[in-house]
């Protein structure tokens, strides 16, 4: 029997620890790791199955120049001479990369050092900048350095959490079922400052639904409010922090309670239950994430919380910090080794010192001396021209990016593109010259940071298929093509580790919590069987010390920005983000068939009020549009929606959907010190889109291209595919998706229905089913029918003898558990309480992030069930 192989998952921050034990060569059994302290055995809903994604379903297997399959040679010899071609004519600020936070430390370091140690340009940024730099800008104003202040033990230790513009339930579980244990063991109180009310909100001890973007005006207000209470503390900041001239004067000026309830559009009673909570909890833990980052004043809003945490001597101390919870498995490791256009290396910025000191480390013949272009504007270059050679890597900025439109436009002008990828088909590999197939999760070897910096070995459990190879390979090789062979002789991710960690510590005399001098000499052995380790301690500035020149942190002065006022043409506000099974663009998750069908088409929610206006009904299709783009998204009604808000996910794309394209929506508009895009807070309208049938169409070997329909999404069922259509015209066409077998059709002309099914050798290969008046049947059924080995006509009726009852709408993804099951087992078992539900079905019982879901439906059981119960 193989032996387990301790790694850490593919997906958010929280970084948690994996048991992997491969069953055979692209096979592996998945549990959490026990002994990790980030998640101590637990997975999410994405962790647990992340078995079912490691096949090589769309996978990119050879180096591709256009649609040619190549060598390695003649491919990395191409782009080392495009590359070196375009800065000697251009010079080395005309060629960038844009990387990710799904790299490793290790791939991230080589490509920092590439860009800013040997072609001498800045140009390098990641997807990062989309998701928690302005932490970092915060971060680096306020300490001196990018340090998060805390750890998943503070958690335990707080007597009041406070969760800003995260819904954590959903996307960062884990963290989420420790918050909930410390209200179970220790009474902990949770408020959830959110303008939706989510499925963390569910439960909780008090919800804000303020106005989106007015972070900075709560959190003035509250700091106004301990200081005319006289509970800030004084001692503290003589001691430790530089408030600069007039700054508890101005605060004082308009940042009454009742005049910041105004401006956040909540009541003044709930202000006060808030303010009144914390003033009386000394141990408070602020998390926060996208809600707050993703915004063109996330800077200052990071900061007017690190001021309430400095402020009232809320830091370094167990269950009392400022703690950014990041999206990405290895977000911070690239913090770490520069991989921001903004920083350095190490956390070093372009002061001339740290410039020398890093080209002295590297032996550097041509120093990047200045930052280079973010994200927003380092595609706004390609655009212009200014960029003639780019190079992504394990990222989809033609989907992700804001005014994705643009990003598209630009990437078509592009004279050379190159992608590093895992997969084939991706929105923005169609635009690549060259294609390098990269190592999925499950064959990277290398280190990873979590957020509460704990750093992890991602260790390989399955052999690189074809000709995959690891992005640090990769990228020395280019590098060696380039000229460069001694200064990246890398023979293992260990030589590149112990060489980041030599940089943190070269030099550094104290002046950065960044120091891995421990780790500066390790060899091979100790490498590979590295445990977790938190660098920095566990709990920064405990002793009062920063990272600035004088060691004292910084009061940061920020101000509430007026909040335009909806315009005539754009009445509504379209907020972004993410759903609780999916991940980023889904080229990972949306191959597991369990994780799908939570949600199984892009929605956009709206307020019951507002679709009432718009004459718009749940299920219907409605087209979102803003300044920069539409797309069309299913109707879901959501009295968690404010007024006047919408609400769209991130993930789809067009190798899955005809519409649901969140990205070609929000403005370009970035926070001017971070650069981070404003996500959340996006003029927009919202109107109906009639068709005239709709349908779906189950395939066991589905077709590459969509249904050709005004509405199709597809998602992974198990044995196949599903797709949702809609459309206008004559739905015949969608037949020839269909495969060749032997056909059975029934068609009824007064409700315009048609129903075709193609079975081969007994098995049925596809089913079609439109109407135009009429109800569809359930699909669960039918995609039960792809395993049966004997299936005749009567499969079009799409059910079962005697009228099998539908499981519903998925609600735990971890057990395949639907709406009508749960809803069946509180009325025949008189249940009363999620843990009763988790006893008789097992709902809820494993990354708990469906609890809330759960606690919602006993909510809403219809009073009989609940008479029965009694």
């Amino acid at each position: 029997m193989r032996q387990p192989i301790r790694t850490t998952c593919a997906y958010c921050g929280v970084g948690c620890g994996i048991s992997a034990t491969p069953t055979g060569p692209r096979t592996v059994e998945i549990k959490g790791d026990e002994a990790h302290p980030a998640n101590r055995g637990r997975l999410c809903s994405k962790g647990t199955h992340l078995g079912e994604t490691v096949e090589l379903t769309g996978r990119l297997l050879h180096p591709m120049i256009g649609t040619k399959r190549v060598g390695w040679d003649k491919a990395l010899d191409l782009v080392a001479k495009r590359f070196a071609d375009t800065i000697a004519r251009h010079g080395p600020d005309s060629v960038a990369f844009y990387v990710s936070g799904q790299l490793l430390t290790e791939d991230y370091f080589v490509a920092n050092k590439l860009m800013k140690g040997f072609i001498g340009s800045a140009n390098i940024d990641t997807n990062s900048r989309l998701c928690m730099s302005s932490a970092v800008a915060g971060h680096n104003r306020a300490f001196g350095e990018d340090i998060v202040p805390a750890s998943y033990d503070d958690l335990d230790a707080a007597d009041l959490i406070v969760l800003v513009g995260s819904n954590t339930a959903w996307c960062h579980p884990i963290v989420y079922q420790r918050i909930q244990a410390a209200r179970a063991e220790r009474g902990t109180k949770l408020v959830v400052i959110d303008p939706r009310r989510t499925e963390t909100c569910e439960g909780a001890d008090l919800h804000l639904p303020l106005k989106p973007g007015t972070d900075v005006a709560l959190m003035n207000g509250l700091l106004a409010w301990m200081d005319a209470q006289g509970l800030t503390d004084r001692g503290y900041l003589d001691a430790h922090v530089q408030t600069p001239d007039g700054f508890w004067e101005k605060l004082a000026q308009g940042h009454d309670l009742w005049t910041t309830a105004k401006t956040c559009d909540v009541s003044p009673a709930q202000f006060q239950q808030f303010f009144e909570l914390f003033a009386a909890t000394p141990r408070t833990v602020t998390l926060f994430s996208q809600g707050v980052n993703q915004s063109i004043r996330g800077t200052d809003q990071v900061n007017a919380i690190i001021n309430l945490h400095l402020a009232t001597g809320r830091i370094g101390k167990p269950g009392a910090a400022p703690f950014s919870i990041t999206g990405q498995p290895n977000a911070m490791g690239g913090r770490e080794v520069g991989g921001l256009a903004s920083t350095l290396a190490a956390h070093m910025d372009f002061a001339s010192e740290n410039v020398a000191r890093v080209g002295r480390f590297w032996a550097a013949p041509t120093m990047a001396s200045k930052p280079g272009l973010k994200a927003v504007d380092l595609f706004r270059a390609i655009g212009e021209g200014r960029i003639k050679a780019l190079w992504v890597m394990a990222t989809n900025p033609a989907v992700s990016l804001p005014d994705a439109a643009r990003v598209r436009e630009a990437l078509e002008r592009c004279p050379f593109v190159v992608v590093s990828d895992v997969m084939a088909a991706t929105d923005t590999g169609a635009y690549a010259h060259v294609r390098l197939p990269a190592a999925a999760w499950g064959e990277k070897d290398g280190t990873v940071t979590n957020s509460d910096r704990t750093i992890s070995r991602q260790r390989p459990f399955m052999a690189l298929p074809e000709q995959a190879k690891p992005d640090w390979w990769i990228i020395k090789e280019v590098a060696q093509r380039m000229g460069w062979r001694s200064a990246f002789a890398y023979q293992r991710p260990a030589d590149i580790w112990r060489e980041h960690a030599r940089l943190t510590a070269y030099q550094n005399g104290g002046q950065r919590l960044l120091d891995l001098a421990d780790h500066a000499t390790i060899g091979n052995d100790a490498y590979e069987a590295m445990e977790p380790f938190r660098w920095g301690g566990q709990h920064p500035f405990a002793d009062g010390r920063f990272s600035t020149p004088d060691r004292r942190a910084r009061l940061v002065p920020v101000t509430q920005m007026e909040v335009q006022a909806p315009l005539g043409a754009w009445p509504l506000t379209l907020n972004t983000g993410r759903y609780r099974d999916q991940w980023h663009t889904m080229t990972r998750t949306g191959l597991s068939a369990k994780l799908a069908r939570h949600r199984e088409e892009p929605l956009v929610e709206v307020h019951p009020a507002d679709a009432l206006t718009l004459g718009l009904a749940a299920g219907d299709l409605a087209r979102v549009t803003t300044a920069q783009g539409d797309s069309v998204f299913r109707v879901a009604l959501s009295d968690g929606q404010r007024p006047g808000d919408i609400f769209t996910p991130i993930h789809w794309t067009d190798q899955t959907s005809t519409g649901g394209r969140t990205g070609m929506l929000p403005r370009p508009l970035v926070d001017p010190h971070s650069g981070q895009p404003g996500f959340k807070s996006t003029p927009a309208r919202l109107s109906k889109v009639a068709t005239e049938w709709q349908g779906f169409l189950i395939l066991r070997e589905p077709v590459q291209a969509k249904p050709a329909c005004l509405w199709a999404t597809r998602v992974t069922v198990p044995g196949g595919a599903l797709f949702e259509v809609a459309g206008n015209g004559d739905p015949a066409h969608l037949e020839a998706c269909l495969p060749k077998g032997e056909r059975v059709e029934a068609v009824d002309p007064a409700r315009g229905t048609r129903r075709v099914a193609i079975i081969v050798e007994g098995r049925l290969a596809g089913v079609l089913i439109v109407t135009r008046t009429g109800l569809l049947p359930s699909r669960d059924w039918l995609i039960g029918q792809l395993a049966a080995s004997d299936v005749g006509p009567a499969v079009l009726a799409a059910r079962g003898p005697g009228n099998q009852p539908d499981k519903g709408a998925t609600i735990c993804a971890c057990f395949d558990i639907g709406l009508n099951q749960i809803v069946a087992a509180i009325r025949q078992q008189h249940l009363m309480d999620v843990p009763a539900i988790g006893q008789a079905l097992g709902a809820g019982t494993n990354c708990g992030s469906c609890r809330p879901a759960l606690a919602a439906i006993l909510m809403q059981t219809p009073q009989e069930v609940l008479d029965a119960a009694e």
